[in-house]
Order: structure tokens, then sequence, then C-alpha cells
């Protein structure tokens, strides 16, 4: 058996800035990872950025931990469940290891000859999608969600922070007072902002996401008592464990579970379950992924155990070319997964070369 672990570091411009309470982003500047053996070619993307501000792991943190532990783990390729234990040594670093397991998740499947979301257990056939639009003025605001809406999105997200929310939030329900609206603070918020949290209640959300700490949910579960608005968590699960017990403590109602975050597909849905089990609600998230990235979203958000429409648009709302070539579309609100093995998407090579400013191979 051979095998083979290479890298590109592509950057790809958004067609539009992308502002949350972190700051704004321009360009997705992004590993991308290949695993060849035996005429199978595997693909992941890690979904950290340059910058370390939604979690301590950056594109540096993940390709040390890759180069320098992860590689040395994948030499028999293990299936995701067994490589996950054995890097369970290594503390944290949940994208660096998401990144191979996705890898080990796309290759097996792909050698099974079973698309990923079969692969994965009880598909739906389908992922129901919402659109995540970053903060913008006003005059830009309303039309920004009107194309949406008129585009299907099943569920509109809008980013605020500290200061911001009223007059986001107000623009968006005065122009639009029947649509599936959720906001998302990305833990600009302490508990001394009770009264401004409070007065979120009147804008009728599906839910308010990640309002407080990045690792909290003790707070949040003193906040959830005072809010009528359901308690979305992002950042603070980064686990099983941490899913179980915010449910336990009462700290949550719908969890946003983004793969990377957690550390995989494995754990993705063992969080899942977990929320079934206590009556939550799932959803699936994004990172701003290229088409690689977001096949393993999508497969992940057909399954039977994600209930919310999450974070998983076409590319075309971020990138004028995409380094796939069969992109994913969007018909009445859905997107169907791709059904050939693994993620089912058509690397343009030619095009991640061209973007790429960094390539490489990693000895395993």
């Amino acid at each position: 058996m051979t095998l083979k672990l290479s890298y590109n570091l592509v950057k790809l411009p958004l067609l539009t800035p992308f502002t949350t309470s972190f700051g704004t982003q321009v360009d997705r500047v992004a590993y991308v990872f290949t695993l060849e053996s035996d005429g199978i070619t595997a693909y992941s993307e890690s979904t950290t950025d340059v910058d370390p501000f939604y979690s301590y792991e950056d594109n540096i943190t993940a390709m040390h931990l890759i180069r320098d532990y992860l590689s040395k783990e994948i030499s028999d390729l293990p299936t995701p469940q067994a490589f996950m234990e054995r890097v369970e040594h290594i503390k944290g670093h949940n994208m660096a290891k998401a990144t191979v397991e996705m890898l080990l998740w796309d290759y097996h499947s792909k050698s099974s000859g079973i698309s990923l979301h079969k692969y994965l257990g009880k598909s739906k056939g389908y992922a129901d999608v919402g659109i995540s639009i970053g903060m913008l003025e006003e005059d830009k605001l309303v039309p920004t969600i009107m194309n949406a809406v008129n585009k299907g999105y099943k569920r509109i997200k809008l980013k605020i922070s500290k200061g911001k929310e009223t007059k986001i939030l107000s623009t968006a329900r005065l122009s639009f007072p029947d649509i599936t609206l959720s906001a998302d603070a990305n833990c600009d918020y302490r508990l001394e902002d009770i009264e401004t949290l409070q007065s979120i209640d009147q804008y009728n959300l599906a839910y308010l996401e990640q309002p407080l700490g990045h690792d909290d949910i003790i707070d949040h579960a003193s906040l959830r008592q005072t809010l009528s608005t359901p308690i979305c968590l992002d950042e603070a699960v980064t686990s099983p464990d941490l899913a179980r017990e915010a449910f336990q403590i009462d700290a949550v109602d719908i969890v946003n579970i983004k793969p990377g975050r957690v550390g995989g597909l494995y754990n993705s849905l063992k969080i899942a379950e977990i929320v079934q089990n206590y009556g939550g609600h799932a959803w699936v998230g994004g990172m701003l992924e290229t088409g690689i990235g977001r096949a393993f979203n999508i497969a992940l958000a057909s399954n039977h155990l994600i209930d919310m429409p999450g974070d998983t648009s076409p590319n075309e709302k971020y990138f004028s070319k995409d380094i796939v070539r069969n992109v994913f579309k969007m018909d009445k609100g859905t997107i169907a997964p791709f059904e050939s093995p693994g993620i089912g998407v058509v690397v343009d090579t030619e095009y991640l070369a061209m973007m790429s400013i960094e390539s490489g191979e990693i000895p395993i």
C-alpha cells in the first residue's frame, strides 16, 4: 500500500466582505489536504483561518499538529473512530484533528463505493439551507435579506455585536415581519448586558446564538432563565461531553454543530444524538469553506439527526469561482448531497494550483 499526503494553501477572495463581531474577512485562506492511496484520492479542508479569533487554532497551529503529530497516526488508514481514539491524548486542537478525520471519512466512503451522506447513516437525502449574513449598513441589509428570501432560504441569520443589535434586528423585523430570523452574537456580550439581551426578545427570533463567552455554559444557563428567545450554542460546545453538560444544566435549546470545531464527523454525530436525546435541536454551521469543506457539511446536514436549517449556502454566495467543478445548487431551500462515492466533488486541480500560495507533501 502506497500513501501520499499533500496540501495546498489556497487564497480565494470573497465576493463581499464578511463582517462579524470578530472583524471583517475579505479572503478565505484555507489548507486543503489530499490523501492518495491505491487509486483513491480523498480530500479535506481545515476550517482554521489566518487569525485565532473564532478559536485559539489558526492555520499555523493546524499545520504544525497535522505535520508533526496527526499524520503519523494514519499510515494504516484507520477508521475515523480509531483515529480519534489514537489522538485522544493530544489535548484540544479539534480543527486539526477534524481535518485528518474527515480525510479518512472521504477515503473510506470512496473505498466502499458509497456517498458520504449515506456512509454516515440514516440520510434524509437533502439538507435544509439557511443563510448567515454579516453585519451591513441599513441600505445594504434590507436588499440582502430580500435577495435571500427570494432565493428560498429557510432561515435568515444576522450577525450582531454589542451596541449594533437594535439597529440591525429592528431594521430586519420591520421590513420582514414573518420570516424565520435568528441572530448570532459570536460571544460579544456578558451577563452584565442582561437588559440589552432581554430586549432582543421583542424581535421574535428562532434563537440567539452564542451571546456569551466562547467557553461558557454556566452563564448561558443563567441567561436562558431570563429570556423567551431560545439559546443556541456554537463556540462553547467543543465535545460530546460539553453538549451533554450544557443540556444537563439547562444552558441550551439548540446546538450549531460545526464538524471542525468538535473534532470531526464522528463527534458531530455523537453530539447530534445527545441533542436529540435531550429534546433539543441541531443544525450544521459553516466557516466560509470552499466546495470541499462544504461537501462534508452538507453530508452531515442531510443526516436525520439534524432538524433545523444550517449555514450551508451554495458557494456562489462566497466565491466567483470555487475550487470544485460541480458546485452545489439550492432548490426551494434545500441542497442535495452528491451521490457519487465519498464527498462527491470534482476538484478543479488546475484552479486549485493557480489559487495556491503554498503547497507541499507531508511524510507519513
